[in-house]
């Protein structure tokens, strides 16, 4: 099965991360050409409690520098970095503060495509302990448009005045996958020219740690200096490392973005979704739903799999997800992979696992590959797994390499599987 005849293609003129590792396009990149990682003992609140007490946190965030007092009132810091991430994306596309304008673009032709695992639950967190503390008038009166979802693409809308399609997807660490998804869809079947598209989320606070601690999937420090790594693929891993952030794209029409002479960075030519259908955390041992999304993904971009150049895997650091994803990537690559001539790595050691917004920020990693021609590796791989014997999982050091076309995937709790390709347009 081969995509459809789509004569309307989506390229990314903008990329705008709010990330860890650094914040906008040009310090993103240098974070990830730094090799070093930002994980360090978590200071938003006391996981002392907790086995895991350590994060990924975007430090140099100032909200008060971004927006003024009045617009302030209404943003939690979900909604902060998503708004945050979508005003870097639109300038870093040389369109301005007022995109539709420098666009010559009508509002319904623009749209807004977000992803969030759990949106704005943090702070209700800490407006439920002020209700318990001092009652129901301690609560801020903008909680109700704080909490919910869609508050990110809202909140883009109302910015960008945006009255296209528009929504937040809610699926777990695929949504930002999702998200660029939906945005290649809406472009190709002509719903709109134009796209802000991204994930944001902000789970660093104590119960939503806590919830993760206690399942067992995040990795726990053992007092070395080197113990709060996180380390993919690595035979001592030993689950992933929570993050917080944003990353948003804008998305255009081919020829509208040529015609207005946009920096082209990636084009987005395949894209997948479904669902594992077995188990809330363990992937489904038969391994035949990834493969059906990495190849319907592979399908959709009308790609051959000899174009694919590098791979940035999901690699949450849990054992059972990077042997599924591996033995995945084994089957459709074939030798070609099983020999390293197809290099794999994982970004998430740069940035932590901002949940929901993981992917977003991985697909940045990929769209600055293709365009810096340097691939970024897998932090702290000191000993990979046995298992993966012969892959080039890219460990420690970056390394230069001119590649095409990349496949980014991103798979999250409930089984949700989301996998996107990015290539080099040819016009």
């Amino acid at each position: 099965m081969t995509r459809r005849d789509f004569s309307r293609r989506a390229v990314i003129t903008g990329i705008g991360p709010v990330t860890a590792c650094g914040i906008g396009r040009e310090a993103f990149w240098d974070g990830l050409k730094a090799e070093t990682s930002p994980v360090n003992r978590v200071t938003r609140f006391d996981a002392s409690p907790f086995h895991a007490n350590h994060a990924a946190e975007v430090a140099d965030f100032n909200p008060e520098t971004w927006f003024p007092p009045h617009r302030l009132k209404r943003l939690d810091r979900y909604s902060q970095f998503a708004v945050a991430a979508a005003q870097l994306a639109v300038k870093d596309a040389g369109l301005g503060t007022d995109p539709l304008a420098a666009l010559g673009l009508a509002p319904e032709r623009a749209g807004a495509s977000f992803g969030s695992a759990l949106s704005g639950i943090t702070n209700a967190e800490a407006e439920h302990s002020r209700f318990l503390e001092r009652g129901p008038k301690a609560i801020s009166k903008a909680l109700a448009l704080q909490v919910f979802g869609g508050a990110a693409h809202s909140n883009i809308a109302i910015e960008y005045g945006l009255w296209g399609p528009a929504t937040t997807n809610s699926n777990s660490c695929s949504s930002g996958n999702v998200a660029i998804g939906e945005a290649l869809n809406w472009i190709r079947t002509g719903k709109a020219d134009f796209v802000v598209a991204g994930a944001a989320d902000a789970p660093l606070a104590p119960l939503t740690y806590c919830a993760f601690d206690n399942i067992n999937t995040m990795s726990r420090w053992d007092g070395s200096p080197e113990g709060h790594a996180y380390r993919p693929f690595a035979a001592d891993r030993s689950g992933f490392v929570m993050g917080e952030g944003s990353c948003a794209f804008v998305l255009e029409e081919m020829e509208f973005a040529k015609k207005r002479g946009a920096t082209i960075y990636a084009e987005v030519t395949g894209y997948s979704h479904n669902n594992e259908g077995y188990h809330m955390t363990s992937p489904n041992p038969s391994g035949a739903p990834l493969l059906r999304a990495i190849n319907s993904a592979l399908d959709d971009a009308n790609t051959s799999r000899e174009t694919i150049g590098y791979i940035n895997g999901h690699a949450s650091g849990t054992a059972l997800n990077d042997a599924n994803e591996v033995e995945a990537l084994r089957t459709i690559f074939g030798e070609r992979f099983s020999s390293g001539k197809l290099p794999l790595s994982g970004t998430k050691p740069y940035t932590g696992h901002p949940l929901g917004a993981t992917g977003a920020m991985e697909i940045a990693a990929c769209i600055l590959a293709l365009h810096q021609g340097w691939v970024p590796p897998t932090l702290h791989l000191d000993t990979p797994d046995p298992a993966f014997a012969g892959i080039d999982l890219v460990p420690h050091h970056g390394k230069e390499l001119t590649i095409n076309a990349a496949l980014s995937n991103a798979f999250g709790f409930g089984g949700i599987n989301s996998c996107l390709v990015l290539e080099t347009p040819t016009f």
